[in-house]
């Protein structure tokens, strides 16, 4: 297992080295006598905000907190999409959501899509992925894909095992996830027997499933993924006493589109606080777990002489709500679930440098060219994150004429009966529904409200009106959700006419099966009435 060697590290691994003889390079924020090489690590579902206080108190996170120290880390960093496929491919093509149009985890780039990893292929780097990518299109279940489509239909069915915890009793036991294990492996591997031994810069990516909860079989034969699963090494990472039990609005109180998401997600039930308490420890166990693997790799390049060569980042897909706002999982603007971390350290990156502005995953595509030092395409949504990072960026006042003061999230898949739309600036995080009038808005003030229990949009009009305009001057939010209507229901019809004979069967038994087969003509009934209804994204909201 790993032990703490941040003490030895810390005095000379991220020293940045002299200046050589040969040819500088110049990017947007610094030179580099050579080209870096480049290491991306992405996790899944990981809260961004365990990265800095105060929620970095409830787990111990040595690797993350070694980058912290001798890099930049990202305060205020947000997903373009709270769920899998369509942030990452928001990541690895620098366009919003729209752009692509990834529009659930069926629908991503296409399979030749030109990543940046390509573009630096191209100029010389040598290039290596391992793990979980997931940003293009055709993969996820059946239930995952025909739950997003018919998010329009006015029923409401639990799609989600009730969130449990499981433990493995062995104090010992340190590699509960295989697969993450193996790639990592895999990639300190690549790094030692090939990547150690190339003239040219290299550019490592490494896709982490943890934390995302594990799948949960008890709960039918089609289920989904609501089981925290950890052992008693990593749990003892866990400031059980730190753990806050979040507040919950009543029920009758929800906003329409949570009280869907808590629905389906099977979280309108009663929980204890110990079960509460319990999933989110779980959950922070697996954070520890997930730090670990991230330890490996800075740990092999220190060892290699590389990591004084090397850039190394540090983010996730989305993030993870553990129970906050009565809800698991993702699919949500809550900071819970769309923060998340995002931390660069390497040569002529600042140390110990916390940056408060906002940014996102489509930044990723941008920073990773311009390390290369390679033009960047004006059609980009991103921008790069190395004038705020780098030892050449003066103030963030500079970057604000780089970079805009806000980022935009966007949302379209399962759980969630409305497209979604999040503008996020200074103190502000403005959250618009569907059509924009069919579905009430959400205004909340992080700077007095960071748990956002208060929606204030009907308090501050003129506010929510301003972000309103700035929103729809970057996206036409009402037609993208047309869209995505016409879409949702272009694809459930041509799956329909696929499995033939056999739909009623076959629908009967996805991951809702335990509350349709109990009413499955009303049900299928439901379906048709939206099928032959016009395409519009206005929906039946009625909590029954």
């Amino acid at each position: 297992m790993l032990v703490l060697w941040v003490s030895v590290v810390a005095a000379t691994a991220l020293a940045a080295p002299d200046p050589g003889a040969g040819g500088q390079r110049r990017g947007a924020a610094g030179v580099w006598p050579v080209a870096p090489n480049v290491v991306l690590v992405a996790s899944d579902s990981f809260d961004g905000r365990l990265t800095f206080y105060p929620e970095s108190q409830v787990v111990k996170l040595p690797f993350i907190n070694f980058m912290k120290a001798h890099g930049t880390s990202f305060l205020n960093a947000y997903t373009n999409s709270p769920i899998c496929c369509p942030s990452r491919a928001a990541m690895w093509s620098g366009l919003f959501t729209h752009l692509t149009e990834s529009w659930n985890n069926f629908k991503g780039l296409d399979a030749n899509y030109t990543t940046w990893m390509d573009i630096m292929q191209k100029h010389g780097y040598r290039t290596q992925k391992f793990g979980k990518l997931d940003y293009t299109s055709g993969h996820h279940s059946i239930s995952n894909r025909v739950e997003a489509w018919t998010r329009d239909v006015a029923f409401l069915l639990r799609q989600e095992g009730r969130p449990m915890v499981n433990l493995i009793p062995k104090k010992t036991k340190v590699r509960i996830m295989e697969e993450d294990w193996k790639n990592t492996d895999r990639a300190v591997n690549w790094l030692r027997k090939e990547a150690s031994n190339y003239t040219q810069p290299f550019v490592l990516y490494l896709g982490l499933n943890l934390p995302h909860p594990y799948p949960s079989p008890s709960s039918g034969e089609n289920f989904g993924s609501s089981t925290f699963h950890t052992s008693l090494y990593w749990l003892k990472k866990v400031s059980y006493d730190a753990i806050k039990i979040p507040k919950w609005l009543p029920l009758s109180e929800m906003h329409p589109v949570d009280y869907y998401s808590s629905y389906t997600k099977n979280c309108t039930g009663k929980f204890t606080e110990k079960e509460i308490k319990n999933i989110r420890a779980f959950y922070y166990a697996m954070c520890a777990e997930t730090d670990a693997m991230l330890g490996e790799i800075i740990l092999a390049l220190h060892q290699l002489d590389l990591l004084q060569k090397t850039i190394v980042i540090y983010t996730s897909d989305h993030g993870e709500l553990a129970m906050e706002h009565r809800q698991f999982y993702k699919m949500s603007m809550y900071e819970a679930s769309a923060h998340v971390p995002l931390l660069i350290m390497g040569p002529r990156i600042k140390a110990n440098l916390q940056v408060s502005n906002v940014v996102s995953l489509v930044d990723i595509y941008p920073t990773m060219l311009d390390i290369a030092g390679v033009p960047l395409p004006q059609n980009l949504s991103g921008y790069s994150l190395l004038p705020l990072s780098s030892e050449t960026f003066k103030n963030e006042h500079e970057f604000r004429n780089l970079h805009p003061p806000w980022i935009l999230s966007e949302f379209h898949g399962c759980n969630v009966n409305a497209s979604t739309y999040m503008l996020r600036t200074n103190q502000w995080k403005y959250i618009a529904y569907s059509d924009g009038t069919s579905v009430l808005p959400q205004l909340f003030d992080l700077s007095s409200d960071p748990d956002e229990l208060t929606n204030i949009a009907t308090k501050f009009p003129e506010i929510t009106y301003s972000l309103d305009q700035k929103l729809r001057s970057i996206i036409n939010y009402p037609k993208v959700s047309a869209s995505v209507h016409r879409y949702n229901k272009e694809q459930f019809l041509k799956w329909r006419r696929s499995v033939g004979q056999n739909y009623s069967n076959v629908i009967g038994n996805l991951r809702w099966h335990q509350d349709w087969l109990k009413k499955p003509r009303k049900y299928e009934s439901a379906i048709d009435q939206w099928l032959n209804t016009h395409s519009n994204p206005k929906k039946n909201l009625n909590k029954s």
